[in-house]
């Protein structure tokens, strides 16, 4: 029986596989005869074929071949055939034809373009915009487009380029843009790149003079005046900018990015040297005094000796060239200037500012000084949010990466060594105090003073991600004492932009500003301004404004010897040796005083 079953087994196996072959061959067949006649169904069902969607077709035959027009367009010198029925989107075309304008009878309009800004692209893309749903704007032309849908009034296109301009502000885009928008009426654009300057005027515009020059006085005005400008380091760094600034806009053909242009500029200022020294010009409105120890002249020389070798004694805001300038430098907190005797020397050696300012703030800071150590918790305190952003000192920094880093601005601080260092997640603000250095600060036992930190972080365009800011506080710090000003938010990524508004002492009033001295006696006066009245008998009582007049004004700062080489610094120069700097994290001593030009770092 076991063999009967072995032999069974192969029959079976055959029978098995002879069985299931069956079934695939009438698979197969199945599945052939399905496929027939799928094809077959396919053959007789007609065929679908896309078409152009209506739009596309309207767009192409009514705009581009434009057929059946029943209306001539002519602008710029080119000829459009539209259709009322489409440019009546337009609120400027629907008045027109539906008015009683002697167009709306006519079949051909001669639209007259004044805007300069307006082009023929624009007006072909506008024009194509009503009859399709889309509209092609990119940033080189974006505001042209404006131009264009604000002079027909075409709501949505005007939203549309507000999208691409905010999404597009960066160096060379952020002043046309904010001119435009204050032009055409977007406050949002306005608002967006007003922020951006507001940020990157001293971090980006000092490297590209050729943009800087763009800025007009108006929008310059605006950005000195306000509180939330980043002030990169301090004033001083503002100054030098807005010098620079004035340059370029005397000097418009002037490319400092031209290296023929500074050649010829350099070249220039060698043969006035030479001319100074064989002339014995003072040292005061010369770059150096002999060839052995003058410095090599550099670019940077250029701005800085076109105003100290002025012949002129008075300011130069005092001159009618200077005149237009005059807004920008009310604006500036020149009070802030005085802190700093490199900052103050190169200033009065400029003289651009009156020297009246100059001497007022002088006097006003001495008094403030005299206040700090004899009237206990003589800070400010409950002082308005206006007057406080109006006078507050205004310094900035860039932290590049995380980490422990601790930081101070150098200069004169009213007997006030503060100390900012960011920890982590933590902004916080020392009054550092040390015994060697007492008799330079205030030994009162508590110091009041008000604050106010800004942080930003922003992407590759630099433009703000988001900004944490920090109330106006009030704060009494005690000797060595440290409190925390912020807790940065998590959204905060580096690198950070960060912003103080600082007020150490109160206010003082500065109407002296608005008048500034243009009379004949000044105007043609052959010795400083500052020496003007100095032998004159002078009241021994006060005035009652408490100002300094024209004849109590006293320079004080000594002129130059005469065997003295005569100041010579570069903008970039200038600015460096007041830059902010910051202490590694195993620096727990530091051997600067808030007093000093030492960096911290």
């Amino acid at each position: 029986m076991g063999q009967l079953v072995v032999k069974l087994a192969q029959p079976v196996s055959n029978v098995a596989d002879i069985l299931g072959g069956r079934r695939k061959r009438k698979r197969s067949i199945d599945s052939l005869q399905t496929n027939s006649e799928e094809s077959n169904s396919e053959s007789q069902s007609p065929k679908k074929k896309k078409l152009l969607t209506t739009t596309q077709y309207i767009y192409q035959a009514l705009f581009k071949e434009q057929k059946n027009s029943d209306i001539a367009i002519m602008a710029l010198g080119k000829v459009w055939n539209l259709h009322k029925v489409y440019l009546s989107q337009s609120p400027y075309f629907y008045s027109m034809f539906n008015g009683s304008w002697k167009e709306s009878c006519q079949d051909f309009v001669h639209i007259k373009i004044l805007d300069e800004r307006i082009t023929l692209d624009a007006l072909d893309a506008v024009f194509g915009s009503m009859y399709s749903d889309e509209i092609e704007i990119d940033a080189k032309g974006v505001i042209s487009v404006l131009a264009t849908a604000t002079l027909f009034h075409l709501d949505g296109i005007i939203d549309k380029c507000a999208e691409v301009m905010i999404e597009s502000i960066n160096a060379e885009t952020a002043i046309n843009y904010y001119e435009a928008a204050c032009q055409y009426g977007c406050q949002n654009v306005k608002k967006s790149a007003f922020v951006w300057l507001e940020i990157n005027l001293l971090c980006i515009y000092t490297k590209y003079p050729n943009l800087l020059r763009q800025i007009s006085i108006e929008l310059m005005t605006a950005l000195i005046s306000s509180p939330d400008l980043y002030v990169m380091q301090t004033e001083y760094s503002l100054y030098t900018l807005l010098r620079n600034w004035i340059y370029l806009r005397l000097h418009p053909n002037y490319d400092p990015e031209n290296p023929q242009h500074q050649a010829q500029q350099l070249e220039e200022l060698k043969l006035q040297q030479q001319s100074n020294e064989s002339n014995n010009t003072s040292s005061s409105s010369s770059l150096s005094n002999s060839p052995s120890d003058r410095a090599p002249v550099t670019s940077n020389d250029i701005v800085q000796n076109f105003f100290t070798s002025r012949r002129e004694k008075r300011s130069f805001l005092s001159t009618p060239d200077g005149q237009q300038f005059l807004k920008p430098f009310l604006a500036l907190r020149t009070q802030y200037l005085t802190n700093h005797h490199m900052d103050l020397k190169i200033v009065l050696n400029d003289n651009i500012i009156p020297k009246e300012w100059l001497h007022n703030h002088v006097l006003s800071n001495w008094n403030s000084i005299l206040k700090v150590d004899h009237l206990p918790e003589e800070g400010p305190k409950d002082l308005n949010p206006d007057e406080f952003f109006k006078n507050c000192m205004r310094c900035g920094r860039i932290l590049l990466e995380p980490g422990y880093q601790k930081w101070r601005w150098t200069g004169f601080n009213f007997g006030l060594d503060l100390i900012l260092i960011a920890d982590s997640r933590i902004l916080s603000i020392r009054r550092h105090h040390r015994n060697e250095h007492e008799r330079l600060l205030s030994l009162q036992t508590k110091r009041q003073f008000m604050i106010r930190a800004s942080v930003t972080s922003i992407n590759n365009q630099r433009q703000p991600v988001y900004t944490q800011k920090s109330d106006i506080t009030s704060l009494c710090l005690e000797k060595n004492e440290e409190v925390t000003l912020m807790v940065m938010d998590a959204k905060l990524v580096h690198p950070l932009l960060i912003s103080v508004n600082v007020l150490v002492v109160p206010p003082a009033p500065q109407t002296f500003k608005e008048n500034l001295l243009i009379c004949d006696e000044f105007a043609n006066a052959s010795v400083p301004i500052s020496e003007i009245g100095a032998n004159c008998e002078r009241s021994s009582t006060p005035t009652s404004s408490g100002m300094l007049d024209e004849g109590n004004a006293v320079c004080l700062v000594p002129p130059s010897p005469p065997n003295a080489g005569p100041l010579h610094l570069s903008s970039s120069m200038a600015t460096s040796h007041r830059s902010a700097s910051a202490t590694s994290t195993s620096s727990s001593t530091a051997s600067s005083s808030s007093f000093s030009s030492t960096d911290f770092l």
